[in-house]
């Protein structure tokens, strides 16, 4: 719609009584996303309109203004863009079923006036692309056309609203110290006059020395510096209360907690840099909250947008939380690489028993729940048996490395210097990872081999036989299955196996399960203190990981069984079963050299793909927890390449702290060969 329409617009406006009315055309107007419409033109046609012709300026000014120098505008002020108190399930309760039967709207109360105008609705552009001026000089073309009585109406009005809000927000944050999720994440509220408090009593002075200049506008409001302060302080507190949810324990509950708290801060601060501002600057401030209400607005009742704003410290929470008890993340000199070999070595030995048992469920003709049921439980209870000797497994690490590589993000990522870190820390993480296969794949090939070996030795006949044989070929080959689709899903599981374990460890922290366990009155009875002590702390400590194994072995086990039900291609396939399953087909099938290097391969690209997929979505995960996000990918993928084709091997085996371990022990060789030479001058 050309100029024309916008003076069209404003004579019809014009005619209009009811300011709600009135308002819901314009915003219609500005919101028309009609072929072709340029929303960021829209406010400056309104506004050359408005200002050509002043007799309709004038009408729409009067009605509007008057309006609102006498509408409530403080629920807006205190609701709109703040979580409720109502807790974040009643909360979505609330908004569900506000949905599902809107309560009727008060056309005298702003809140349900901008609710009712833009709810639901997409975000309103015509504030965003370059319309803040124009919409700005619209207020200016209103204004300008306005009786001074209706202004000063308007103006005391709302400043008398402002001073009731912030008085009321105030009055909440100091009544957060005792709510005992607080408590529990800083114990020192109890006993400590904190910052909210000290908030509220400075807040009265203010709104009181405000409602003081109403009457008389030559007295001044009071001096801002000590309130600044306060502000201050109550924003350290929150910080440190959100620190220390993500690291003793947060939950839903107390992320939306905070996220008030936060919002109610920032709503104050708002506030009071409106009333202290001068008035060349005070219609920007004005205008930046007036956009703030209709952002919150369209939000009013979405639940997503509620389940966003609350899980982001859960989700945090969840990812520093990390079941890292017994397993080894990241590796970067030779004792760490080949301790973490070692620990998987031991790993490999219980899952070449975990295949072989899983051969000989599937062998027994159970039906296929019960068959699904019984893998579940071997590689549930194998997995927790490994988690408890201390040993790791291939791929069961991404979570956690996922989480350190987020937390370097989160420093900074900007130069060349800090892509090269970031680099080098994924070089460390791939090959940390695959210090872990080919310790599972060595140990659980080499005696998966043995045993089938040992069983031809001493029955005359092969483990398996060549139907099973052929099978378990086929099954890790990508050329004759989707051997890499179930890898991915493989993957999924993985990461859903992190997120399980951090949750569970967060849940620990925020039950304080070690107490709960130790004074425990069925406990007290049976175990002395000492060994209570211990079983409390084990299993505090240990929660997480042993969830998240126990619920990884279910997900792999159960998923064969999902897509027999289903008909869809769901299995899994992963790299430490896939290699002992090839370790008991080689002998037991005879098959040659080249064959099996080239199945060899194939379990490799099965740990390509679950190591890669689920530290991907780790990393997501890890980075939306935080905030942040890679804005430099390309860059960063440039440094891997070049460090990996500057050293390739580096990749895989920590070549430079070899090559520095053993100059080292040259230069200790050639000084213990000096020394006799010494001795005999």
């Amino acid at each position: 719609m050309d100029t024309l329409g916008a003076v069209t617009l404003v004579r019809s406006v014009s005619e209009q009584r009811c300011a709600v009315s009135l308002l819901t055309s314009l915003v219609n107007w500005l919101s028309y996303n009609g072929l072709g419409v340029d929303h960021a033109q829209r406010p400056h046609k309104l506004c050359d309109a408005l200002q050509t012709n002043p007799k309709h300026a004038a009408a729409i000014s009067e009605v509007l203004f008057n309006w609102l120098g006498e509408v409530n505008i403080y629920p807006a002020l205190v609701n709109l863009g703040l979580f409720s108190r109502r807790g974040f399930f009643r909360e979505t309760a609330s908004r569900l079923y506000e949905r599902l039967n809107p309560a009727p709207r008060d056309q005298n109360d702003f809140k349900d006036v901008l609710v009712q105008m833009f709810n639901g609705k997409p975000e309103a552009l015509w504030l965003q692309q370059g319309g803040a001026e124009a919409m700005l000089g619209c207020f200016d073309a209103l204004a300008a056309q306005c009786s001074e009585a209706t202004l000063a109406k308007m103006h005391g009005h709302f400043r008398e609203e402002c001073l009731y809000a912030l008085e009321m927000l105030a009055i909440w944050v100091a009544a957060e110290e005792i709510e005992p999720d607080l408590m529990r994440l800083d114990r020192r509220l109890a006993s400590v006059d904190s910052p909210f408090i000290a908030l509220s009593r400075e807040m009265n002075l203010f709104v009181e020395s405000g409602k003081q200049q109403l009457l008389n506008p030559e007295l001044p409001l009071l001096d801002t510096a000590h309130l600044d302060v306060m502000m201050a302080q109550s924003r350290e507190q929150v910080e440190r209360l959100r620190r220390r949810g993500a690291g003793v324990g947060s939950s839903v509950a107390v992320a939306h907690l905070l996220e008030r708290l936060e919002q109610t801060l920032d709503r104050i601060a708002l506030l009071v840099d409106l009333l202290i501002s001068e008035p060349a600057v005070q219609r920007q401030k004005l205008f930046s909250l007036f956009s703030t209400l209709i952002e919150a607005s369209t939000e009013q009742n979405s639940i997503s947008a509620l389940w966003r704003s609350s899980t982001q410290m859960l989700s945090k929470s969840i990812t520093v939380n990390k079941s890292g008890h017994g397993e080894h993340y990241i590796t970067r000199d030779r004792a760490g690489f080949f301790a973490l070999m070692r620990s998987a070595a031991g790993a490999g030995v219980i899952i070449a028993l975990m295949a072989l048992s899983k051969i000989f469920i599937e062998s027994q003709g159970f039906s296929p729940f019960n068959n699904a049921l019984l893998v579940s439980l071997n590689y549930g209870l194998g997995f927790v048996l490994i988690h408890m000797l201390h040993f790791t497994i291939a791929t069961k690490q991404p979570a956690m490395t996922a989480a350190s590589f987020a937390q370097e993000v989160e420093r900074g990522e900007n130069g060349r210097a800090v892509n090269r870190k970031l680099a080098s820390l994924l070089i460390d993480v791939n090959r940390s990872q695959w210090a872990a296969v080919w310790g599972n794949v060595s140990v659980a090939i080499v005696l998966a081999s043995s045993i089938a070996l040992a069983t031809v030795l001493l029955r005359g006949t092969p483990l398996l036989d060549a139907a099973q044989v052929s099978y378990q070929l086929g099954a890790i080959s990508p050329v004759t299955s989707l051997a890499l689709l179930y890898a991915a899903i493989a993957g999924v599981w993985l990461f859903c196996a992190g997120i399980i374990a951090g949750f569970f460890d967060n849940r620990a922290n925020c039950l304080e399960l070690r107490l709960r366990l130790f004074h425990h009155p069925l406990l007290k009875k049976l175990l002395r203190d000492g060994p209570r002590q211990k079983l409390a702390d084990y299993l505090h400590d240990n929660y997480g990981a042993l969830a998240g194994n126990f619920f990884f072995g279910v997900l792999l086990g159960m998923t064969g069984y999902l897509g027999y039900v289903s008909g869809l291609p769901l299995d899994i396939r992963h790299v430490a079963f896939s290699s002992a399953n090839l370790g008991y087909s080689a002998v037991s099938g005879e098959i040659g050299l080249l064959s099996f290097l080239l199945h060899l391969l194939f379990v490799l690209l099965i740990g390509f793909v679950n190591l890669w997929v689920s530290f991907t979505l780790a990393l997501t995960v890890a980075l939306r927890a935080r905030g942040t996000r890679i804005s430099r990918l390309p860059l960063l993928l440039k440094s891997i390449w070049e460090q990996a084709r500057q050293q390739p091997l580096n990749v895989f085996f920590p070549v430079n702290a070899i090559k520095q371990t053993l100059a080292e022990n040259d230069v200790k060789a050639e000084t213990k060969a000096d020394k006799p030479l010494t001795q005999d001058k």
